[in-house]
């Protein structure tokens, strides 16, 4: 796997429950998540092109 960049949550993680969120890390070839309640626990790794699609899916309006 390639060489990772800092590990972080995403904006809508905020305070409260703040630790019930992912976080990812980019990489040159994949984009990495993992559980930032226990990010020892295991890490999945997908490559770039599929996690911008998944994104893309996700802005997205319904219906398209």
């Amino acid at each position: 796997m390639d060489t990772l960049g800092n590990w972080r949550k995403s904006s809508y993680s905020g305070p409260g429950d703040g630790d019930s969120c992912v976080e990812i890390a980019d990489g040159t070839a994949h984009v990495c998540i993992r559980d930032s309640k226990d990010p020892a626990y295991g890490t999945l790794a997908f490559p770039v092109p599929a996690f911008t699609t998944f994104l893309d899916s996700l802005k997205a309006p319904a219906g398209e």
